[in-house]
This record gives C-alpha cells, sequence and structure tokens, in this order.
C-alpha cells in the first residue's frame, strides 16, 4: 500500500514598492480602512502558505507591515521586477532550490487564495517547469483585442508557448469576417499575473540577460521562454477580482470590499 502524498508546501512572497506612476503610494492606500498591502497579505495566509513575507525597498511599507503582523524584508532599491526581489527574499531567507515561491503581486487584494495554492500544485506536479501560472479563458473580443489583457498560448501538455499583448491565437477565416464577435470554436485565454517559482530558479533568472521579445512585448515571464526554460499553465479554477491600477480601481474594490460588511449590518 503506498503512503499518503506529501502535503503541499510553499511559500509566498509580496513585492510591494511605494512608486507608481499612476497611483503613488499603491500599496498603503485606504481599502475598508486598512492599507491595502494589509488586504493582500490575509489573501496569502488564507492560501495555507507555510511562510508569507511583504517585500519591499520602501520603509513606509515595512512600518505598515509590520504593525499588522506580517514578515518583511528589506529588500534593495535597484531591482528592475518584482522577480528579482522575490529572488533576493529566497537568497536571504537561504531557502532550498526546491522550494517553492509564490509571487503575489502587492496590488491584488481580490486574488481567491485557491489560485495561490494551485499555482504552487502546478509547479510541484510538473517537475520539468520552472514557473508555474495560471490563465483564464476569454470570452469576448474587447478583451481578446485589449493590449492591457495579456493573451497565452499552450501547447497540448500545458506549457506556454508564448504570451503576448496581441490577440493570439489569431483565428484566420474568423477574423477575415468579423472581429465583432468570438468564433464559437474560439480557444483564447488571458494570462493571470500569479506565479509560482523554485527558489533554485529565481537565482538563476536573476542573472538571464533581458531578451529581445521581453523588451518588444514589456513582459518579463518571455525572458524565461527565450531561455529555452518552460512555464507550466493552467486554467484557473475561479476568477480572480480586479487588481489595483488607478484611483478608479482603488474606488471600485473598496466598494466591493465593503459590500458585504454593510450587507451583514441590514
Amino acid at each position: 500500500m503506498s503512503g499518503a502524498a506529501e502535503p503541499l508546501r510553499f511559500k509566498v512572497v509580496i513585492p510591494a514598492r511605494y512608486g507608481s506612476s499612476r497611483l503613488p503610494g499603491k500599496p498603503l492606500a485606504p481599502i475598508a480602512g486598512r492599507p491595502m498591502i494589509e488586504h493582500v497579505h490575509r489573501r496569502a495566509l488564507e492560501s495555507g502558505a507555510e511562510e508569507v513575507w511583504i517585500a519591499t525597498d520602501d520603509e513606509r511599507i515595512g512600518e505598515a507591515a509590520r504593525c499588522f503582523g506580517a514578515r518583511v524584508c528589506m529588500t534593495s532599491a535597484e531591482h528592475r521586477s518584482g522577480t528579482d526581489r522575490i529572488g533576493e527574499v529566497a537568497a536571504m531567507r537561504g531557502w532550498g532550490e526546491e522550494e517553492i515561491v509564490v509571487n503575489l503581486q502587492g496590488d491584488e487584494p481580490l486574488m481567491p487564495p485557491t489560485l495561490l495554492r494551485q499555482a504552487a500544485a502546478g509547479l510541484s506536479d510538473h517537475p520539468q517547469a520552472v514557473v508555474a501560472t495560471l490563465a483564464a479563458r476569454i470570452h469576448t473580443t474587447a478583451e481578446l483585442f485589449d493590449p492591457h489583457v495579456v493573451k497565452v498560448v499552450s501547447d497540448a501538455a500545458g506549457f506556454a508557448c508564448y504570451f503576448s499583448r496581441a490577440p493570439i491565437p489569431w483565428d484566420r477565416d474568423a477574423f477575415a469576417v468579423t472581429t465583432e464577435e468570438l468564433p464559437e470554436r474560439s480557444a483564447h485565454f488571458r494570462h493571470i499575473g500569479l506565479y509560482a517559482y523554485r527558489a533554485g530558479y529565481l537565482a538563476r533568472y536573476a542573472e538571464l540577460e533581458p531578451c529581445p521579445l521581453e523588451a518588444m512585448e514589456s513582459l518579463e515571464q518571455l525572458r524565461v521562454l527565450w531561455h529555452g526554460d518552460s512555464i507550466y499553465v493552467a486554467e484557473a479554477a475561479e476568477l480572480p477580482g480586479p487588481g489595483v491600477d488607478t484611483a478608479a480601481d482603488l474606488e471600485r474594490i473598496a466598494a466591493l470590499v465593503a459590500a458585504p460588511v454593510a450587507e451583514q449590518g441590514t
């Protein structure tokens, strides 16, 4: 008789920086009386991660995070991406090469905790991948043709072929007739920016040169594919809530968070 399966073990790191061209101080923006980063931290704790860290280069964020009991890792201000920042945390903490680390962006207060576990499980179940991520089906042409929505195409085994801001795959016959609606056979997916990495790969990623595709599309995950490594992509078990990029996003999310509280008081 075989033994019980090993429990899924993973860590979560939340990269958070103060500077933002559209919403300065974004991680500290208030939502229902608490800074946004606290809501994100709660989602990470609810995922069942064995450790949750907030990685920042700004003491204002660090101080706020410590006030609500978070573990904080102060990192360099020179990092070009959140992935590089997470790599510094992994190195500082001395995590083993096979440890799974989930990158939860600091502007995702409505990310379902189940998706963090799903991304970690995707990496755990696919040892040939160095990164795992999630995607969701696209249902409208407005979303498909929106350059702010990142699309992903995967192979039969679920490994990413390419990520793009362009509408991929291009349905030649259907779109030659109309781009007003998606064809019935449509299999278009948008990428959900949630990543699971092996800690050992984070160190290697930091040493890889940025690639031309990454610069053209402004998508750092293309660096992984360019250098010949594999990204496993699973269809998300549920849809995430919206992230925060602008002040309007913040107002919308604050209303969503406050709604259940208001309903409880009626």
